[in-house]
């Protein structure tokens, strides 16, 4: 009788159990039908579409306020530039005023007036103009009267 060799048997079943354990461990079980893996992706989709209409929306509403923040500050801007003009005009309509040098700055509408008037009376002239200004919401007076008066 022929002897068979034997020897190679258990590693090789050995090897094939191995094998077919890790195959079985590493399959993942989805048993849902084609039909169900594209409703899945369907949804998952027309979430993603969702959330991106959302995010664009809250970027446009952030735009839209910096561009009214940046429009407001612009108009500030300009309201306040008129408002140096106005006052400067008017002190220099001023008789006494005219000859002056008087510095008018102004934010938010507040009026800060600086330099020299000749007179006690002339001082208090100026913050008269100034208040009578269109667009004035206080002034302050910072002007010192000359030594000469």
């Amino acid at each position: 009788m022929m002897k068979r060799n034997t020897t190679f048997r258990a590693p090789l079943f050995g090897a094939l159990a191995l094998a077919a354990a890790l195959a079985a461990c590493s399959k993942q079980e989805d048993d849902r039908t084609a039909g169900q893996k594209l409703d899945g992706a369907i949804a998952e989709a027309k979430q993603a579409g969702a959330e991106a209409k959302v995010e664009a929306g809250q970027a446009m509403d952030t735009a839209e306020n910096k561009l009214k923040d940046a429009t407001a500050t612009a108009s500030d801007a300009m309201a306040d530039a008129s408002i140096v003009t106005k006052v400067n005009a008017a002190l220099m309509a001023d008789d006494k005023l005219k000859a002056t040098q008087i510095d008018v700055k102004v934010e938010a509408g507040r009026v800060v007036l600086s330099g020299t008037a000749p007179d006690a009376g002339s001082q208090a002239r100026a913050t008269t103009l100034a208040s009578a200004v269109d667009g004035v919401r206080s002034v302050d007076n910072q002007l010192t009267v000359a030594r000469n008066s």
